[in-house]
């Protein structure tokens, strides 16, 4: 059934209009973000390329490492919400500053600890700096994109995860390799330094070149901002769960009170866990295949993550013109949970095959994350999406906490990862299963804007 106000609309603003004006604000702001996303990214886990050489020089255990990278979560857990909350009080671009300047420095500092109650606070330290900035992005998205455009738009924002593999890869093997020894510093401590600072001109970058709303936006016209706020208007009045009242998912403290928050929340969990397996482990699992360069290992890493980005903003996108959430985001996680198992049975003497796994993985595992985010998005409106978002985001990433001490103890104790592979994937099994039983698929039901 179409609305009379969407008759309306489809009749003043025609769907040429309507296209450019979403492709104008695409260019316009999700490259930058992106950037940002990449930055973000490579700050937090360039630990997994640092460990290759700081673990021997620095007497770090597997253990250590895998609490000090996963203890970066314990801080964004704590400060993600309030943060996400200020956002929506103050706007993106005092609150993406404040984030970026802050971290960005952080980062360059771990180029100088030197014993494990150091790495322990720097990495606590990095997590608090810089909670909120994933839910934030998202949240700040919310404003300018309708839910039947979110997937791609959120893949394309995500495919920076993927990016700062392909980039971040050789850029840090290079730097490890080659910067070892100049002024006195190791490789890894110039990698972090290198890598760390330009977020803090960048967050100044931001401050200067976003607005926080549609409506401050000198360089959209002001048809071309009614287009924007017709579709969000038509969302809103065609909420898929209208029987909830408009209270209960509008509302910061009731959307804490939602079971689905919670649910969401666990299949995030599982979600992240997988994702942090790659982040934090893929160089480890590279190098165990015979490369011994550390630039070599760099390289070969850019090809999981390039393959990942592409095929991940392939999936958002037939995500959204299928207008279906719940099996674009399990099935990936299967495909992911199947390559981890699949990795465990690989002979590390078959190095194509054991990158096919581990690229296989990659794509399952890192696809989940932008088809998922489409699914509270469409669920949370108004300050529930604030603070929901980054409740959600926050409880998730416990996941980020527990995977890389998990898998770091299990090796320490059992000198293999392989044990930890099969729990990684039963999780990743875990966590789509819950997409598909606990998220009704009218919950989900997005209405097209041209329809």
């Amino acid at each position: 059934i179409v609305s009379t106000t969407t008759i309306a609309s489809n009749q003043e603003h025609s769907v040429h209009e309507t296209e450019l004006t979403y492709s104008k604000v695409t260019w316009k702001l999700v490259p930058l973000l992106l950037v940002c996303y990449v930055m973000a990214y490579l700050d937090r886990i360039n630990v997994g390329f640092a460990q290759l050489q700081m673990k021997s020089e620095l007497a770090f255990s597997d253990t250590v490492y895998g609490l000090g990278a996963g203890i970066f979560f314990v801080g964004y857990f704590l400060f993600e919400v309030p943060s996400n909350l200020l956002l929506e009080k103050v706007g993106a671009r005092l609150t993406l500053l404040r984030i970026m300047f802050v971290w960005g420095l952080l980062s360059a500092g771990m180029a100088f600890i030197t014993s494990p109650t150091m790495f322990y606070i720097m990495r606590f330290l990095l997590g608090v700096a810089e909670a909120g900035f994933f839910p934030g992005v998202i949240l700040y998205l919310t404003y300018w994109f309708p839910g039947s455009r979110r997937a791609r738009i959120i893949a394309m924002f995500m495919s920076g995860i993927a990016i700062a593999g392909v980039l971040g890869g050789p850029i840090s093997g290079w730097i490890m390799n080659d910067m070892a020894g100049v002024s006195g510093l190791s490789g890894w401590q110039w990698m972090f330094i290198l890598e760390g600072l330009p977020s803090t001109f960048l967050g100044i970058f931001v401050y200067f070149y976003l607005v926080d709303r549609p409506e401050d936006a000198k360089w959209l016209t002001s048809n071309e901002k009614r287009i924007l706020r017709h579709h969000l208007d038509v969302e809103r009045a065609d909420d898929p769960m209208p029987h909830h009242g408009t209270g209960k998912r509008h509302s910061v403290w009731e959307a804490f009170k939602d079971p689905k928050v919670y649910v969401l929340s666990f299949s995030y969990f599982c979600f992240i866990c997988g994702v942090y397996v790659i982040s934090f482990w893929l160089p480890t699992f590279i190098k165990g295949m015979g490369v011994k360069s550390l630039l070599d290992v760099g390289l070969l890493s850019a090809i999981p993550y390039g393959i990942t980005a592409i095929g991940m903003v392939l999936i958002g996108r037939h995500s959204d013109l299928k207008r279906e959430r719940r099996w674009h985001c399990a099935i990936p996680a299967f495909l992911g949970a199947l390559a981890l198992v699949a990795m465990v049975h690989t002979p590390t003497t078959n190095m194509p095959l054991g990158l096919l796994c581990l690229t296989l993985a990659s794509l399952g595992i890192i696809t989940t994350m932008p088809i998922f985010w489409s699914i509270p998005t469409a669920y949370l409106r108004d300050s529930a999406a604030a603070g929901g978002i980054a409740f959600i985001n926050s409880l998730g990433l416990v996941g980020g906490f527990v995977s890389p001490f998990l898998l770091g103890w299990i090796k320490t104790t059992t000198g293999s990862l392989s044990m930890g592979l099969y729990v990684m994937a039963g999780i990743m099994i875990v966590g789509g299963l819950t997409v598909l039983i606990a998220v009704p698929a009218n919950l989900l039901h997005e209405h097209s804007e041209l329809e």
